[in-house]
């Protein structure tokens, strides 16, 4: 396990679904944001503060019973920025490092966080990240804190690339087996692809 606080990005709106919310897709019997809340809280002894669209939304339920902070994203819309502002408002004071993880990488492990947060320290590094096995950049992402307040200045709906693009060659990757630091599903379509291969 590690320490760091876990911020879980899950207020986006699902557009690509067409009415359906693949954060509540079934994955291992469970919603798909319920399993991704659970490996972070299995992986660290920090906060996991989930991201979220105000209440009253179907996505606070799937949290029922996790010891995990569900925090409403009330500008969700604006994009993945505005998730990312509040999250790091509200790490606690002193927070040395937080990772980053998307709600919808639904192959990403317990193990993959450890393996990611454990891979560089913050003193040295600003930033790490999960990569494929074949080194494209993925999630997780850890910050060091002091992008903090860069994280906290961001508009939109980037993602942090402002904040880690200039860093260059100062980024950690750390591989991570087959494609699950990207693997994203954002269409019916894509879920029934990835169903059909077990």
């Amino acid at each position: 396990m590690f320490a760091y606080p876990v911020i879980v990005l899950a207020a986006g709106q699902s557009r690509r679904m067409r009415g359906a919310d693949k954060l509540l897709e079934d994955v291992g019997g469970q919603p798909l944001l319920r399993r991704q809340a659970g490996i972070a809280r299995a992986a660290t002894t920090g906060a996991v503060i989930v991201a979220l669209p105000p209440a009253p939304h179907p996505r606070h339920h799937a949290l029922a019973g996790l010891d995990v902070t569900a925090l409403p994203v009330p500008d969700a819309a604006e994009g993945m920025n505005a998730s990312l502002r509040a999250g790091v408002a509200a790490l606690p004071p002193g927070t040395p490092a937080a990772m980053v993880l998307l709600a919808d990488l639904p192959e990403l492990t317990t193990d993959d966080l450890i393996r990611v947060a454990t891979a560089f320290d913050p003193a040295q590094t600003p930033a790490w990240r999960g990569t494929t096995e074949d080194g494209q950049p993925g999630h997780p992402i850890v910050f060091a804190a002091r992008l903090f307040p860069q994280l906290l200045a961001l508009q939109g709906d980037s993602g942090g690339r402002e904040v880690v693009g200039p860093l260059g060659e100062a980024v950690g990757h750390v591989p991570l087996p087959g494609q699950r630091a990207r693997l994203d599903l954002d269409t019916p379509e894509a879920w029934a692809a990835w169903r059909a291969r077990d």
